[in-house]
């Protein structure tokens, strides 16, 4: 299992990263690193404004290789599979309003 810690300073730079299409919520992590799909994934998360950091357990569900159309950047999509604190709607709480923006975000 592949361990990963992301650290979101702005809800903007969060936006960008947030999958809110993905079942149970998930995160668009850039990276070169290469992952198979289904990888597990243990994530520490730390969201703006929060003091201390959460666990969640999840799986690549998405890939974008380097040298991607459009610019986009190399990385991977984490969908949540075990998220006992409840981020998803911290995050949705956090960026609510941002949701219906038509600015791009990292995965769509």
């Amino acid at each position: 299992m592949e361990n990963i810690t992301l650290e979101f300073i702005s809800d903007r730079d969060l936006y960008q990263s947030y999958m809110p299409f993905m079942k149970h919520g998930g995160l668009f992590i850039r990276t070169t690193e290469q992952f198979e799909l289904a990888t597990d994934i243990n994530l520490t998360v730390t969201l703006p404004d929060s003091l201390e950091p959460s666990e969640i357990k999840g799986k690549v569900t998405w890939i974008t290789p380097i040298g991607a159309q459009n610019g986009t950047p190399a990385g991977i999509g984490v969908s949540f599979v075990e998220d006992p604190d409840n981020v998803r709607n911290q995050i949705d709480k956090l960026i609510g309003r941002l949701l219906n923006s038509s600015e791009p975000t990292l995965s769509m």
